[in-house]
């Protein structure tokens, strides 16, 4: 009956992706969609998922959901990358040299819309009632100023950035360091410089929005450097 349940979802998975409207890139509907779709649980699902993966019909990104046709070269790049940088230290200086220029680039191009989303953002960051919520806020305002920018090769250089500094090796060298920064912190100083680059891009100002993303780069950089068990980082560039 397991076995019969396991063939039927991936017949019907299958027969989804070669006979519906996707397109090579499209993403495929949420699991708990497709079971429901299929009648079959999304443990059976997942096994007709990793089936068609491994024919290379479909491929799965972490966090971001399940994609129509082969794995693209750019995520194998991204995989390989993350793979290769193998400190903090690395990723903070990758974000010290582009996240600048991006806050720049999005000074040139943000429009009123946008301008209510990135202080939309510091208000979230502002009320963030513990240390995990304080994070995933920075981590989307960081995001959000990147597609203000509107250059996709950009955004996505720094939402590898984003990804990798979950890796588990990692991930607790950026915890010591919010408990260091701590929660008060957090929401008076490190938000005050959000908005200060928010002003800037508002401004049109493209030279105060790349010297404000600095000087906060440069805040997190030194944070970095006084959390306990943290290793020496250099700005330079």
């Amino acid at each position: 009956m397991q076995y019969t349940k396991a063939a039927t979802a991936l017949a019907k998975l299958r027969e989804f992706v070669r006979t519906g409207e996707l397109a090579v890139g499209d993403r495929l509907p949420p699991e708990r969609v497709l079971a429901q779709q299929f009648s079959c649980s999304r443990e059976t699902l997942r096994r007709a998922i990793l089936v068609l993966e491994q024919e290379n019909e479909i491929w799965r990104h972490v966090g971001q959901g399940t994609f129509y046709g082969p794995r693209p070269a750019t995520a194998l790049l991204r995989e390989s990358l993350t793979v290769q940088a193998t400190s903090v230290q690395e990723l903070v200086q990758a974000r010290y040299l582009i996240e600048p220029v991006v806050a720049a680039e999005a000074a040139r191009r943000a429009t009123a819309l946008d301008i209510a989303k990135l202080n939309e953002c510091i208000a979230v960051g502002r009320d963030g009632p513990d240390r995990f919520e304080c994070q995933k806020a920075d981590d989307i305002f960081h995001q959000t100023i990147a597609t203000v920018a509107r250059n996709p090769f950009l955004s996505s250089i720094l939402t590898f950035l984003s990804e990798a500094r979950r890796r588990s090796s990692w991930q607790s060298q950026w915890d010591r360091t919010y408990r260091h920064i701590g929660i008060k912190e957090f929401k008076g100083q490190h938000s005050d410089q959000h908005q200060r680059i928010v002003d800037a891009i508002e401004r049109q100002d493209p030279k105060a929005a790349e010297a404000e993303m600095r000087i906060h780069l440069e805040a997190i950089i030194e944070a970095l450097q006084l959390a306990p068990g943290s290793p020496q980082f250099s700005n330079s560039g």
